[in-house]
């Protein structure tokens, strides 16, 4: 155990920990039929995220032809509000996800969540579940502010990963997440990061970047440790 490569792993959570897709497209179809468009199937949904929840509501209303800013920013706002009253009706771990988090736990490493969801709903997602008590941090899209340029320091920037380091204490970090969006922030952190081929990835495996790849939980442990 002392040999263990890394002192903090940090985990996206939309397509690494926990699958999210049907609560997230409960959302954006609630808030596609409140503006007067199509639903799309709940299985679609997973092509939809990546990015954030603003990104995900957009992608699916430019499909169907778009709408103007200000009428987008109303509708996203009650998008969000469905959200928060319904974001773990389906929502789930990953099958091995919990016993990953206990293997990592008893080998002292520090676990935090980077992701792009706004922090609030992870956290609340994490305690419905019964999950928030083991991370050392949860880094949301919201949590560090914006930048001088008005952009929000989310990923694929890498101060959510920087920052969750410095929660966990310091040390070598690894990163572990879906979407090109993390491979970005993980390399843009100087931060070895592994890819959760089971997620909602946005780009071909091969594309990704990845120092590693899984198709499940149980490949996790042996990826980090051949870092």
């Amino acid at each position: 155990m002392a040999d263990f490569p890394f002192d903090v792993v940090g985990f996206d959570l939309d397509g690494t920990l926990l699958e999210t897709h049907r609560d997230l497209g409960a959302a954006v179809n609630h808030a596609l039929a409140l503006g007067g468009f199509e639903v799309v199937p709940a299985d679609s949904a997973k092509d939809l995220i990546g990015g954030g929840a603003k990104i995900m509501l957009r992608r699916a209303i430019d499909d169907q032809g778009g709408m103007a800013d200000d009428d987008f920013h109303a509708l996203y706002k009650k998008m969000l509000a469905f959200y928060g009253t319904n974001s773990a009706v389906h929502t789930r771990p990953y099958p091995g996800a919990v016993e990953v988090l206990d293997e990592l736990a008893a080998r002292g490493v520090r676990v935090g969540v980077v992701t792009n969801k706004f922090e609030g709903f992870a956290r609340d997602i994490l305690g419905a579940l019964g999950l928030a008590d083991r991370f050392d941090c949860v880094i949301g899209g919201d949590s560090l502010g914006r930048d001088a340029a008005g952009r929000r320091r989310a990923k694929p920037a890498p101060d959510p990963i920087l920052e969750a380091r410095a929660c966990c204490g310091g040390g070598r970090m690894a990163y572990v997440g879906d979407s090109s969006y993390d491979v970005r922030a993980a390399r843009a952190a100087g931060v070895p990061v592994v890819a959760a081929c089971y997620g909602y990835c946005d780009l071909p495996r091969e594309e990704l970047g990845a120092d590693a790849m899984i198709d499940s939980f149980a490949e996790l442990i042996p990826a980090l440790e051949a870092l």
